[in-house]
C-alpha cells in the first residue's frame, strides 16, 4: 500500500515536474517568438522610414524644379516686359528727339524770320519818311493846280467837287448794280454746280436695296394633299389660324401653294413663318398652331430687333435708347410705295451724313436724324396724327435732344426749321424716294401719269410736239418758231410748271424743256 503511495506520489512530482517544466519552454518560446516579431517590425519601420526619406527628397526636388520652373517663366515674362517698355521708351525717345529737331528748326525760322521783319521795319520806316517828305510836297503842287484851276473854269473848289462827286455817285451806282448781278448770276451757277456734285457724289458713295410693297405671301407645300390638313376637319384648322393671325388664307387650284393675303406685313410674316414651320412639324391642329404662332411672334420680334441694331451699327450711330431700336424693327416689314421704310431710312442716314460732310456740318447728327426721320411710320397705322409728328414725340420721349426731334418733325415742313439739318433731311429723303427704280408704280398709273403731262403741254398754243422722257421725270415741249419767241418760250415753260403742280400729284420733280428752233431753208438750182 505504502508502495503504491509511493509511486502515485512520484508520479504526481513527475508529472508536476513536466508541467513546470512546459511552462518554462512555453515561456521561453513565447519571448522567442515576440522578440522575431519585434525585429521584425523593426525592421519594417526602418524600410518604411528610408522610403518615406526618399519620397521626401523625390518630392523636395520637385517642388524645387517647379519653383525654378516658375522663376524661368516670371523672368522670361520679366524679360519680354521689360523689352517691351525698353522698345516703347526708344521710341519715345525717338519721338521726342524728333520733336526737340522741329523745335530747333521752328526756332531756326523764327529767329530768321525775326531779323528779316527787322529789316523790312527798318525798310518801312525810310520808305515811311521818304512818302511824308513826297506826301507835303504833292499838297502843296495839288493847291497851286486847284489855284490855277479855279482861275481857268471860273469855278470853285467846292463847286467842281460837287459835280465830280456826283457823276462819280452815278458811276459807282451802275458798276455797283452790274457787280451785283454779275455776284449773284456767278453765286447762283456755283451754287447749282457744287449742289449737284455733293449730291451726286452722295448718291455714288451710298447704295441701298429696295423692296416691292406687296400684301399676299406665298407657301409652298410638299403635295396638295397638305391643304387638307390645313384646312383641318369642318375647316377648324384654317379658322384657328386665321383667327389667330388675322391674316385670311386662300387656299385654291394653285398647285402645291397656298396664299397669305392682309395689309399688315408684320402680321403675314408671322403667319407665314408659323404655317411654314407647321407643314415642317406635321402636327397641325388649333393647340399646335397657337403655340406655334406665339412662338413665331417671338422669333420675329428678334430678328426685327437684331436687323435694326446692326443697320445702326453699320451706320455707327450710337446710344439709341430700345424703344427706338424696337421701333426701327418694325420698319423692316413696313412699305411706303414699294420702298422698305429701313432701307429707306439707312439709305437717307447716309446720305444726309455724306453731304453734312461735303457742307462742313456735324455728320453724326445728320446721320443720327436720317435715321429717326420716318420712325414714326412705325406706329402711325395705330395712331392719330402725321409719321414725322409722331416720329418727333417719340424721339423726345426716348431723350433725342432738339435739333434731332426738329429735323424729324420739319423734313416735311410741319413745322418751322431751327438748323440746317431739316433742309438735309429732306434732300436726302427727296434723293432716297425718287431716285429711278426706287419706288414702284403700277402700269395704269404710270401710263395716265405720262398722258396727263403731254395733254398740259398740248393744251398751250404754239407747242407742236411734246415729249416725255426720262420714265416721266422730263417733258420737253417743241414749239412753232415763227409763232413763239425766246421770251414767250421761256414764260411759257414756267406757265406748264405751275399747271403741272397744280393739276398732278407725283414723286420728286419733273423738268420741263421749252426747245424753240431756228430753220434755214435755201434752193439750190
Amino acid at each position: 500500500m505504502s508502495t503504491v503511495i509511493l509511486i502515485f506520489l512520484a508520479a504526481v512530482v513527475a508529472g508536476a515536474a513536466c508541467f513546470v517544466g512546459g511552462m518554462f519552454w512555453r515561456a521561453a518560446l513565447d519571448k522567442k517568438y515576440k522578440q522575431g516579431k519585434i525585429e521584425e517590425v523593426e525592421a519594417e519601420a526602418a524600410r518604411l522610414k528610408k522610403e518615406a526619406e526618399k519620397e521626401a527628397e523625390l518630392q523636395k526636388k520637385t517642388a524645387i524644379l517647379e519653383a525654378k520652373d516658375e522663376w524661368f517663366k516670371a523672368k522670361q515674362e520679366f524679360e519680354k516686359d521689360a523689352s517691351k517698355k525698353r522698345e516703347i521708351l526708344r521710341q519715345d525717345q525717338i519721338k521726342l528727339k524728333e520733336q526737340e529737331n522741329e523745335v530747333k528748326k521752328r526756332e531756326e525760322t523764327i529767329t530768321k524770320r525775326e531779323g528779316e521783319f527787322a529789316a523790312r521795319e527798318s525798310f518801312l520806316n525810310s520808305k515811311e519818311a521818304t512818302l511824308r517828305t513826297k506826301d507835303t510836297e504833292l499838297s502843296r503842287l495839288v493847291a497851286l493846280e486847284n489855284s490855277k484851276l479855279e482861275k481857268i473854269s471860273q469855278m470853285s473848289q467846292e463847286d467842281a467837287k460837287a459835280i465830280l462827286l456826283r457823276n462819280l455817285e452815278n458811276q459807282v451806282r451802275y458798276e455797283c448794280a452790274q457787280m451785283i448781278k454779275d455776284m449773284k448770276d456767278k453765286a447762283k451757277e456755283d451754287a447749282e454746280v457744287q449742289a449737284k456734285e455733293i449730291v451726286l457724289s452722295a448718291i455714288q458713295r451710298c447704295a441701298a436695296d429696295t423692296t416691292v410693297e406687296s400684301t399676299v405671301s406665298v407657301v409652298h407645300l410638299p403635295s396638295d394633299e397638305m391643304k387638307g390638313r390645313i384646312i383641318g376637319r369642318e375647316g377648324r384648322n384654317i379658322r384657328a389660324f386665321e383667327e389667330a393671325t388675322g391674316i385670311e388664307v386662300i387656299v385654291d387650284d394653285t398647285p402645291e401653294a397656298v396664299i397669305l393675303s392682309g395689309f399688315d406685313p408684320i402680321r403675314r410674316e408671322v403667319a407665314r413663318m408659323a404655317l411654314e414651320k407647321l407643314i415642317q412639324d406635321g402636327r397641325i391642329h388649333p393647340g399646335r398652331i397657337e403655340e406655334l404662332i406665339k412662338k413665331c411672334q417671338e422669333e420675329l420680334e428678334k430678328k426685327m430687333k437684331e436687323t435694326a441694331e446692326e443697320i445702326i451699327l453699320d451706320l455707327g450711330v450710337h446710344g439709341l435708347k430700345m424703344g427706338l431700336v424696337e421701333a426701327m424693327g418694325r420698319l423692316k416689314y413696313r412699305a411706303s410705295y414699294g420702298q422698305n421704310v429701313l432701307q429707306h431710312s439707312k439709305e437717307v442716314a447716309m446720305l444726309a451724313g455724306l453731304m453734312a460732310t461735303e457742307l462742313g456740318l456735324d455728320p453724326k447728327i445728320a446721320t443720327r436724324a436720317g435715321l429717326l426721320h420716318d420712325i414714326g411710320k412705325a406706329i402711325d397705322r395705330d395712331t392719330e396724327g402725321t409719321h414725322s409728328q409722331l416720329g418727333a414725340e417719340m424721339a423726345l420721349k426716348y431723350g433725342e435732344n432738339e435739333i434731332i426731334c426738329n429735323a424729324i418733325a420739319a423734313h416735311h415742313e410741319d413745322v418751322t426749321a431751327i438748323s440746317m439739318y431739316p433742309v438735309l433731311i429732306q434732300a436726302a429723303d427727296t434723293i432716297s424716294s425718287t431716285r429711278p427704280g426706287v419706288r414702284r408704280e403700277t402700269l395704269t398709273n404710270y401710263v395716265t401719269r405720262l398722258s396727263k403731262l403731254e395733254e398740259i403741254a398740248d393744251s398751250f398754243r404754239g407747242v407742236s410736239k411734246a415729249y416725255v422722257i426720262q420714265a416721266g421725270r422730263e417733258i420737253r415741249c417743241m414749239v412753232e418758231p415763227e409763232n413763239i419767241n425766246d421770251a414767250q418760250a421761256e414764260e411759257m415753260a414756267g406757265q406748264i410748271a405751275v399747271r403741272i403742280q397744280d393739276e398732278m400729284e407725283y414723286p420728286g420733280q419733273i423738268k420741263v424743256t421749252v426747245v424753240r428752233e431756228s430753220r434755214f431753208t435755201q434752193y439750190a438750182k
